[in-house]
């Protein structure tokens, strides 16, 4: 870290403003005790006016380049850029010497994600990979339930994250160029593979499915991912932009219970609406009307089992770890080594979905 004196916020500097830069980092720096959003770099000119007119102060680089070379005015870099410059960006990052966070997936390979860690603890600094989905409501939830054993044994676990997208909207997310980590599989499945992780532990076996399925898509637009997991636990994970009956968010089944829940974390919708976590007295909370139930026998929807009270969502925490782990030496909340845990099963399921096989882990 450079020379910020004890007690004044750390300087964040931001590559990136746009849909990850301006809808979750900006707005969860700009309100994190601790942390000041210093400089956004973008070289789109509607978006630089954007940072300037939402964060009013904030400097503005036309460049990474021109961000890195204010290094020494800085104590975090975050880069919520494209995909494919995760991992040159954070090598430059960490070679100037700053702690860095990076977007999900953190890298296009495992491999790669190891060479940042290693470069990290080579340098004594900081990374962090933003797996925000950590602290939905939903998930959080979930852990308390797995934790006091509510469930019993919980021998499978059904994570759906779909969409109702028939249209490609384009851009480099939906490029079938390899270079840019595109498709569903490395964006919504880095978040429902992460958990699956979190809650069960590594898996041994890997089964997927990835279909392209609307007309003028280049990269996969509906995907499954089957995990067997050391300890037993097999999950079942969608990911889908293809979906015109959205099943449920989470349907957990152990030996003494299940958990079924519909509905999205709100957080994303409120942060896209505007709304910032310290003006939101009930920031991350959702109506009765949302909760999942927990029951045995009987499905939820025909009145099966009884409504559990989804605990707040908390996207804040994980920028309150990152200011705390700076400061005071805290755990890093999402290490680089888990991000490419994750990727190892990202690119067995790339590989199982190709080859049509189970790849042992």
């Amino acid at each position: 870290m450079t020379g910020t004196p004890p007690g004044s916020p750390l300087r964040v500097g931001l590559v990136g403003y746009g849909l990850a830069g301006s809808v979750f980092h900006a707005p969860l720096i700009a309100t994190t005790e601790g942390l000041t959003l210093d400089t956004v770099a973008t070289s789109n000119p509607e978006r630089q006016e954007q940072a300037r007119t939402e964060h009013p102060g904030v400097r503005v680089a036309a460049t990474p380049d021109e961000l890195f070379e204010r290094a020494e005015d800085l104590d975090l870099i975050v880069i919520a850029s494209p995909n494919k410059t995760h991992v040159p960006l954070a090598t430059t990052a960490l070679k100037s010497g700053l702690p860095v966070v990076v977007d999900k997936p953190v890298a296009g390979t495992a491999a790669e994600a190891r060479a940042l860690a290693a470069l990290a603890d080579e340098h004594g600094l900081l990374l962090s990979v933003f797996q925000n989905r950590r602290w939905d409501n939903d998930f959080l939830t979930l852990r308390h339930l797995i934790a006091e054993g509510e469930l019993g044994d919980v021998w499978r676990f059904e994570s759906r994250f779909e969409r109702w997208r028939p249209q490609p909207k384009g851009g480099w997310r939906e490029s079938g160029d390899p270079a840019e980590i595109g498709g569903l599989l490395y964006d919504l499945g880095s978040h429902v593979v992460d958990q699956a992780l979190v809650l069960f532990g590594p898996a041994t076996s890997v089964y997927a499915e990835a279909d392209i399925r609307r007309p003028g898509a280049e990269t996969d637009d509906d995907t499954f991912i089957a995990l067997t997991h050391a300890s037993g636990v097999r999950s079942h994970l969608y990911v889908s932009a293809t979906t015109a009956q959205l099943g449920p968010r989470f349907r957990v089944l152990g030996s003494q219970a299940g958990y079924v829940k519909y509905g999205l974390d709100p957080q994303e919708a409120a942060l896209r609406d505007g709304q910032r976590p310290s003006e939101a007295a009930e920031w991350g909370t959702e109506p009765e009307s949302l909760w999942g139930r927990v029951g045995s026998g009987e499905s939820p929807l025909t009145g099966g089992g009884r409504p559990l009270r989804t605990l707040p969502g908390d996207y804040p925490a994980y920028y309150a770890g990152i200011a705390a782990a700076l400061r005071d030496g805290a755990p890093n909340p999402v290490t680089a080594l888990e991000a490419a845990a994750a990727l190892d099963v990202l690119e067995a399921a790339r590989r199982s979905a190709r080859d049509g096989v189970t790849v042992t882990l």
